[in-house]
Parts: C-alpha cells; sequence; structure tokens
C-alpha cells in the first residue's frame, strides 16, 4: 500500500463564519476550507500560508493545530493524511489570482455547511468544524516543522 498524500487545511473562523473556498474538482463545485499539498522542501507551516494565500487571498497566521485526519476516498481509494490548522487571516489582497479551479471564497457559518453536505468536497470539512466548535486543539509545534517525509509517519489524532 502506497503511503498518504500529505495535505494542509485551514480553519478560521470570525463571528460564527468559517472561510471557505469553492473549487471545481474534476468537473463538480465542491465547498473546502483551504487546503492542499505540500511541496517538496517545505515544512506543513510553510505549506498552509502558501496555500491560503493562493486560494483565498488572504494571509494565514496558523495559531493551533486542529487535528491530523485520514481519510480513503470512496470512489479511488486513495488515502489522505490531512494536518489542519486553526489560526486567523488578515492582509487581503482582492486583486491577486486565485489557484486554477478556484472560483470564489465564502464565510459561511456551520449551518451554512450542513445544508451544502452534498457539495463538500470531504466529510473533513465538517468535521473540521465541529472539532473546531468543541474546543479541539492541539500545540502548534506538534506538527509546524514537519516536512513530507516526516508527515507520513505522525498517528493521525482527529479520527
Amino acid at each position: 500500500m502506497s503511503p498518504p498524500e500529505i495535505t494542509v487545511a485551514a480553519v478560521t473562523e470570525t463571528d460564527g463564519r468559517f472561510l471557505v473556498v469553492e473549487e471545481r474538482i474534476d468537473q463538480r463545485l465542491v465547498i473546502n476550507q483551504p487546503a492542499g499539498h505540500v511541496e517538496a522542501g517545505e515544512t506543513l507551516l510553510e505549506a498552509i500560508v502558501r496555500e491560503v494565500r493562493e486560494e483565498t487571498a488572504w494571509l494565514f497566521t496558523a495559531r493551533e493545530l486542529l487535528g491530523v485526519y485520514l481519510w480513503r476516498h470512496p470512489g479511488t481509494g486513495r488515502t489522505t493524511k490531512r494536518f489542519t490548522f486553526v489560526g486567523s487571516v488578515s492582509d487581503h489582497r482582492a486583486g491577486l489570482a486565485l489557484d486554477h479551479g478556484i472560483i470564489g471564497t465564502h464565510w459561511m457559518t456551520q449551518a451554512e455547511l450542513e445544508r451544502r453536505g452534498p457539495q463538500l468536497r470531504s466529510p473533513l470539512v465538517l468535521r473540521c468544524v465541529h472539532d473546531y466548535l468543541i474546543g479541539q486543539r492541539q500545540p502548534l509545534a506538534i506538527a509546524a516543522g514537519l516536512d513530507l517525509g516526516s508527515a507520513v509517519a505522525v498517528e493521525a489524532v482527529g479520527l
């Protein structure tokens, strides 16, 4: 079995609304937290800051690790290990071109996300919102300095 794909995601909330992206994946419009793959030579923290800027035009400042989640895509069987960080955004650059496939960004409540259930990219979107709302947090230092190689060995703590 091949190792899981390593991804990062950001949960940021303002006044009960969560920053999400609407993106086109395989001809389907989906809702997800700002997220993406870790590139070679990047730490997880560098990757999440880059991904949030590229997908939303916001600068993300991570404060804590929400959790490490494993998810197997039911159609492809591909396994993803997702490191989800909690933080805040600032320095919005409205004119910045967003990543290919990103249709737009939204601030949505938990209820709005629940109503969009079939449109969510994976069950992790709501799982991360739920974990955030119940106060689940881990120290940032647990994962911030990890890179692709070291991230594979970390046990899932969110699922």
